[in-house]
Protein backbone atom coordinates (compact mmCIF):
# COMPACT_ATOMS: atom_id res chain seq x y z
CA UNK A 1 0.00 0.00 0.00
CA UNK A 2 2.86 2.40 0.80
CA UNK A 3 5.66 2.92 -1.72
CA UNK A 4 9.19 3.75 -0.61
CA UNK A 5 10.91 6.37 -2.78
CA UNK A 6 14.43 7.29 -1.56
CA UNK A 7 15.87 7.49 1.93
CA UNK A 8 15.84 11.29 1.89
CA UNK A 9 12.34 11.65 0.36
CA UNK A 10 9.12 10.97 2.25
CA UNK A 11 7.16 7.89 1.29
CA UNK A 12 3.72 8.61 -0.08
CA UNK A 13 0.43 6.83 -0.01
CA UNK A 14 -0.66 5.08 -3.22
CA UNK A 15 -3.43 7.36 -4.46
CA UNK A 16 -5.83 7.31 -7.35
CA UNK A 17 -5.12 9.80 -10.18
CA UNK A 18 -7.97 12.08 -9.07
CA UNK A 19 -6.47 12.53 -5.58
CA UNK A 20 -3.06 13.27 -7.09
CA UNK A 21 -4.68 15.88 -9.33
CA UNK A 22 -6.45 17.47 -6.35
CA UNK A 23 -3.16 17.70 -4.42
CA UNK A 24 -1.63 19.53 -7.39
CA UNK A 25 -4.66 21.84 -7.55
CA UNK A 26 -4.29 22.55 -3.81
CA UNK A 27 -0.61 23.42 -4.27
CA UNK A 28 -1.41 25.87 -7.08
CA UNK A 29 -4.27 27.47 -5.13
CA UNK A 30 -2.10 27.93 -2.02
CA UNK A 31 0.44 29.74 -4.16
CA UNK A 32 -2.20 32.19 -5.38
CA UNK A 33 -3.80 32.79 -1.98
CA UNK A 34 -2.97 36.23 -0.56
CA UNK A 35 -1.95 36.86 3.04
CA UNK A 36 -5.15 37.83 4.83
CA UNK A 37 -4.22 40.62 7.22
CA UNK A 38 -6.36 42.69 9.53
CA UNK A 39 -7.36 46.10 8.16
CA UNK A 40 -5.06 48.94 9.31
CA UNK A 41 -2.81 46.52 11.22
CA UNK A 42 0.19 48.19 9.59
CA UNK A 43 -0.85 51.58 11.02
CA UNK A 44 -1.30 50.81 14.70
CA UNK A 45 1.04 48.94 17.02
CA UNK A 46 -1.88 47.77 19.16
CA UNK A 47 -3.46 45.88 16.26
CA UNK A 48 -2.05 42.45 15.50
CA UNK A 49 -1.99 41.33 11.86
CA UNK A 50 -4.20 38.27 12.65
CA UNK A 51 -7.23 38.16 10.38
CA UNK A 52 -10.39 39.85 11.61
CA UNK A 53 -13.30 40.46 9.29
CA UNK A 54 -13.66 44.19 8.48
CA UNK A 55 -17.06 45.41 9.70
CA UNK A 56 -16.84 49.20 9.52
CA UNK A 57 -19.43 51.00 7.42
CA UNK A 58 -16.82 53.06 5.60
CA UNK A 59 -14.09 50.40 5.65
CA UNK A 60 -12.17 50.27 2.40
CA UNK A 61 -11.16 46.63 2.84
CA UNK A 62 -14.76 45.56 3.43
CA UNK A 63 -15.82 47.44 0.29
CA UNK A 64 -13.05 45.62 -1.64
CA UNK A 65 -11.00 48.63 -2.75
CA UNK A 66 -7.90 47.66 -4.73
CA UNK A 67 -4.72 47.78 -2.70
CA UNK A 68 -6.48 47.52 0.66
CA UNK A 69 -5.95 43.76 1.07
CA UNK A 70 -8.06 40.75 0.15
CA UNK A 71 -10.99 39.55 2.26
CA UNK A 72 -11.16 35.85 3.14
CA UNK A 73 -14.04 34.23 1.28
CA UNK A 74 -15.18 31.08 -0.51
CA UNK A 75 -12.92 30.17 -3.39
CA UNK A 76 -9.58 30.48 -1.60
CA UNK A 77 -9.97 27.08 0.09
CA UNK A 78 -8.55 23.69 -0.83
CA UNK A 79 -10.61 20.97 -2.54
CA UNK A 80 -12.72 19.17 0.10
CA UNK A 81 -11.28 15.73 -0.69
CA UNK A 82 -7.72 16.74 0.23
CA UNK A 83 -8.43 19.43 2.82
CA UNK A 84 -6.35 19.00 5.95
CA UNK A 85 -4.29 16.09 4.60
CA UNK A 86 -0.49 15.95 4.72
CA UNK A 87 1.18 16.39 1.30
CA UNK A 88 2.14 12.69 1.39
CA UNK A 89 -1.60 11.81 1.35
CA UNK A 90 -1.89 10.64 4.96
CA UNK A 91 -4.25 12.05 7.57
CA UNK A 92 -2.25 13.72 10.35
CA UNK A 93 -2.68 12.37 13.92
CA UNK A 94 -0.99 14.05 16.90
CA UNK A 95 0.48 11.52 19.35
CA UNK A 96 1.89 12.17 22.84
CA UNK A 97 2.24 8.63 24.26
CA UNK A 98 2.32 4.94 23.32
CA UNK A 99 -1.36 4.37 24.16
CA UNK A 100 -2.47 6.88 21.51
CA UNK A 101 -0.32 5.07 18.95
CA UNK A 102 -2.50 1.94 19.27
CA UNK A 103 -5.55 3.84 17.92
CA UNK A 104 -3.88 4.81 14.61
CA UNK A 105 -4.84 3.05 11.36
CA UNK A 106 -1.61 2.77 9.30
CA UNK A 107 -3.48 2.37 6.00
CA UNK A 108 -4.42 6.06 5.79
CA UNK A 109 -3.11 7.78 8.95
CA UNK A 110 0.39 8.95 9.88
CA UNK A 111 1.52 10.24 13.27
CA UNK A 112 3.13 13.49 14.30
CA UNK A 113 4.88 13.30 17.67
CA UNK A 114 3.87 16.15 19.98
CA UNK A 115 6.46 18.85 20.70
CA UNK A 116 6.04 18.37 24.45
CA UNK A 117 7.31 14.76 24.29
CA UNK A 118 10.83 14.26 25.62
CA UNK A 119 13.71 12.49 23.87
CA UNK A 120 13.37 9.19 25.77
CA UNK A 121 9.67 8.77 25.05
CA UNK A 122 10.12 9.97 21.46
CA UNK A 123 12.55 7.11 20.79
CA UNK A 124 10.05 4.61 22.26
CA UNK A 125 7.22 6.03 20.11
CA UNK A 126 9.35 5.84 16.94
CA UNK A 127 10.31 2.20 17.65
CA UNK A 128 6.70 1.20 18.36
CA UNK A 129 5.49 3.00 15.20
CA UNK A 130 8.07 1.17 13.09
CA UNK A 131 6.96 -2.11 14.64
CA UNK A 132 3.29 -1.35 13.83
CA UNK A 133 4.12 -0.08 10.32
CA UNK A 134 3.00 3.48 11.02
CA UNK A 135 4.66 6.43 9.27
CA UNK A 136 6.09 9.17 11.52
CA UNK A 137 5.90 12.64 9.92
CA UNK A 138 8.46 14.30 12.23
CA UNK A 139 11.04 11.64 13.12
CA UNK A 140 13.83 14.17 13.82
CA UNK A 141 17.48 13.69 13.02
CA UNK A 142 18.73 10.11 12.77
CA UNK A 143 21.34 8.95 15.27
Amino acid sequence: MVEQVNDNEVSTLNMDPESRRLFKVRKVLKGKKPQFKRACSHKFKRLDSNWRRPRGLQGKQRRKYKGKGAVAQVGYGSPAAVKGLHPSGYADVLVANLAELELVDPSFEAVRISATVGAKKKVLIKEKAEELGIKVLNPGKGE
